[in-house]
């Protein structure tokens, strides 16, 4: 399996496509003014105490204060807090964990009353980005994520990922981690430590220490809320986190990302810097590598199958519900079992993808077409299984009901990618009714005379939709040729198949968007 990614970079956001097989399968967008990133740790101040809910809501400097349950509070919150107000009162430079005596473990049953009190500070870490009107969900047992590993102060226990199949080399990792951790250290040893050096993951475990040590230098000058310890911005978080040998290439269509991403990648892995390359074709990066083209066939209510089958995703409040259709399949009426056995296998597949390529969280309830023999449900089941070992996200799967409803629980750490591919006219907005059509092209050399009095560029460039383009190139002497000699400025045309028939924009020759 190849697997590419493609980085898409505008003035707002930054898209980010994940590839396998030239078919797409994760699409992330992310803010370029994103705040409370999953991983941020943050000194925040205890704002009420829901006794009836066993939490807490934390100010973290969000509009809408941060929820933290006592079952997240972790184990030892309680030498958390203790070494927090011992680094806030002390000017000391450093406090060393190394020789920090730990306290007993809270109950698992306590009650958070005992533990936090209105007003105090606390050290938290984002566990949930804000979701509609809620606030993020927060955690106070710390983590610090590395490539390879991920330290969790406070704490002794050395754990290696499930993924790693090879007991020799899950028994290495854990006696080489357990042999150059410092004390009150733990680490968690991720997939892709498997066959790493013990010289590597010393320098990123002293790495991660020290990142974790220096958040503490100048704590006692910070009041809450406060962010202590950024985690990376999700671009790099995702390269982190996704990498691994079966990359083959990384396209990215701005010259800075692709400067940081090319030495980020020279930092962790040298021999795969040559994979970052720099996109600089005619065409928007999306639509070269026909990834604008699946988002619009991907994203809608109904996703078509193979051979006529489709599903329909619907969202409620409680849970998410796919449902699985034959469509206009061909259906041999002698072997109906086996057709439902083919459909469903199918859907299975596509299923997989649009869990992560939509990043659906929380119950999913997939409604297959009815099966009779419980070895064809089993059979599913364990497909469905096999598929999902490639998500990232934690999730658990129920067996197949008698009644062909098959039930999904999928982490949910951010809001889920939702793009609507219905378009409303921009012409009409709606209403069924548009000016003359003959008449479009005189509206947009309007605007076009209009915009070449207010700015001196002496090129522009107007992005239509493919249909308008050919129109205005077409002819012997074309209408883009008339407005050239008629204005004196250069004027390019470009095509755009993600604009609407009547859409268009103007731009600089440098690429920033000219607003009228």
């Amino acid at each position: 399996m190849t697997r590419e990614l493609v980085l898409n970079v505008t003035s707002s956001d930054i898209s980010i496509a994940l590839l396998e097989d030239k078919q797409l399968v994760e699409l992330n967008k992310e803010k370029n003014n994103l705040r409370f990133s999953v991983g941020d740790i943050y000194l925040g101040r205890v704002k009420r105490i829901m006794i009836g809910l066993n939490a807490v809501f934390v100010d973290v400097g969000y509009q809408k204060d941060a929820f933290l349950h006592y079952l997240d509070l972790g184990p030892q919150v309680i030498s958390l807090q203790k070494y927090v107000n011992q680094a806030i009162s002390s000017k000391e430079p450093h406090i060393s964990l190394y020789t920090y005596k730990l306290s007993d473990d809270i109950n698992k049953n306590g009650k958070i009353s005992n533990i936090l009190k209105t007003g105090q500070t606390i050290l938290v870490q984002v566990a949930k980005e804000p979701i509609s009107t809620k606030g993020p969900r927060l955690t106070s047992e710390i983590s610090i994520a590395g490539r390879n590993l991920v330290l969790m102060p406070l704490s002794n226990k050395v754990s290696v990922s499930q993924k790693i199949d090879s007991i020799e080399e899950r028994n290495r990792l854990k006696r080489l981690i357990q042999s150059i951790k410092p004390n009150n250290y733990g680490v968690i040893i991720r997939t892709i430590a498997q066959g790493k050096k013990v010289s590597e993951l010393d320098s990123e475990l002293k790495e991660l220490i020290s990142k974790w040590e220096n958040a503490f230098k100048n704590i006692y000058e910070t009041k809450p809320p406060k962010l202590i310890i950024g985690e990376i911005d999700r671009t790099s978080a995702i390269l982190r986190d996704m990498l691994n040998p079966s990359f083959s290439d990384i396209y990215i269509n701005d010259e800075t990302l692709f400067s940081q991403i090319k030495d980020y990648i020279k930092s962790i892995e040298p021999e795969k810097e040559k994979i970052v390359k720099l996109f600089s074709g005619t065409k928007p990066i999306f639509e070269h590598f026909g990834i604008e083209k699946q988002i619009k066939s991907l994203f809608g209510k109904t996703v078509s199958i193979k051979s006529g089958a489709y599903l329909i995703i619907e969202r409620t409040e409680a849970l998410h519900v796919i449902d699985v259709n034959s469509g206009n399949r061909s259906v041999n009426e002698k072997d109906q079992e086996r057709n439902a056995l083919e459909v469903n296998m199918l859907s299975a597949e596509e299923i997989a993808r649009q869990l992560r390529l939509r990043d659906l969280g929380g119950i999913i309830v997939v409604d297959f077409i009815d099966m009779h023999e419980s070895e064809n449900r089993q059979k599913l089941y364990e497909h469905i299984k096999t598929l999902m070992e490639n998500d990232h996200a934690k999730h658990h799967i129920l067996p197949l009901s008698k009644f062909g409803l098959l039930q999904i629980t999928r982490q949910r750490v951010r809001p889920e990618t939702n793009i609507v591919t219905i378009e409303v006219c921009p012409i009409c907005k709606g209403s069924g009714e548009v000016a003359p059509s003959i008449i479009f092209v005189d509206q947009l050399e309007s605007n076009i005379e209009y915009l070449l009095t207010k700015i001196t560029n002496k090129v522009i460039k107007v992005k239509v939709h493919p249909y308008i383009y050919a129109f205005i190139k077409s002819g012997f002497i074309s209408i883009r040729f008339k407005w050239i000699i008629k204005y004196k400025r250069l004027i390019k045309v470009a095509p755009d198949n993600s604009y609407t028939l009547f859409e268009y924009h103007f731009f600089e020759s440098g690429g920033e968007e000219i607003e009228l």
